[in-house]
Formats: C-alpha cells, structure tokens, sequence
C-alpha cells in the first residue's frame, strides 16, 4: 500500500482554497477532498509494517491546536512541479510531525529526511510548462500572494492510502486519531 500520514481540512477550508484554486487558470487542479497537510510520506508499505505503524500513531498523545493557512507560493520558481497554500510553521504543528516521524520509524518505516515546510498542494504542472501556464501562474502568485485564512482548529490526524489513477490520486482514509 502507498501510505501518508495527513491531517484533514475542514470543508469551509476546502472551499475556500477551492475558490482561491479557480483564479489559477493553469496546471491540473487538486480536488477539494484531496486537499491535506502532510505530515510524513511513507510510500509503498507492507500490511505488518502498517499495522505495526497504526498501533504506533495510536500512542500519540498531544493537545489539539489551531492551524493557519497563509500565502501561495511553488518549490521551485525555474521550473515549478506545484502550486501551494503555505502553512505556518508552528510548534504545535511541528511536534506532531516529529511524533509522526517517530511512529514510522519504530514500525520499520524509514523516512528521508527532509525540511519540514507545511503545505497545501492546489495544483500540478506538467515537466516542461507552456509560456501561458507560466504566466496565468505569475498572475496568480502575485496576485495572492498574501492570501490568508482563519486559524481552524486541528483536533486529530490520519493515515491514509492513496491509489494511483489516470484522473490523479484517490486517498482513502485507513485510521484517524484524534488530538486531545
């Protein structure tokens, strides 16, 4: 099973990054119920070593926290991959990653390690971007580039599995767990 671990968005922040997604113009758009922030990436995982990973996130005991979506940006300016929702950084967020990482790695998971930049993926581009789709994103970017949203409240997690397909990803929630 290709795994990730995930926290979920609210659907008044779904709807929101959708509205804000249909001023993009450009690249494949990332469905609403797609929409996550990553926690850690676990690719291809046999069932034993999920198992063993569920028994390990279900020991996971932090408090619930408020997350804040702000700014648009994409990785890399030259030749960009995805358009995002930035995340802020904060302690709460990062202490949850962190016991992620962890859970993986007790349960056999090795992960690479890889700065931490929260994020919300609204759209894809393809390897080599036309010169429209290059400057719709521009556009966009310069146009929203202070967009924020609201502090939602974060009350728990996910693991989730995600199948590829010609029409892009569908995640299927495995196990939730909740944040005190």
């Amino acid at each position: 099973m290709r795994l990730f671990v995930a926290i979920a968005l609210p659907d008044t922040v779904q709807d929101r990054l959708e509205r804000l997604q249909s001023d993009l113009g450009a690249g494949r758009l990332v469905p609403p119920e797609n929409m996550h922030v990553t926690l850690a990436f676990l690719d291809q995982q046999e069932l034993p070593v999920a198992e063993a990973l569920h028994d390990r996130l279900s020991d996971i005991d932090l408090p619930a926290f408020d997350m804040r979506i702000s700014g648009v940006d994409v990785f890399d300016r030259r030749a960009p991959r995805l358009v995002f929702a930035g995340v802020e950084r904060d302690a709460p967020l990062v202490a949850l990653r962190e016991k992620v990482r962890v859970a993986a790695h007790e349960a056999g998971i090795e992960l690479r390690r890889e700065r931490f930049r929260p994020h919300v993926t609204l759209g894809r581009f393809r390897h080599k971007m036309q010169a429209q789709e290059r400057d719709r994103l521009g556009s966009f970017l310069e146009a929203h580039g202070n967009f924020a949203l609201p502090p939602f409240r974060v009350d728990g997690f996910g693991l989730y599995r995600s199948t590829l397909g010609h029409d892009g990803p569908i995640y299927d929630l495995l196990a939730s767990y909740p944040l005190q």
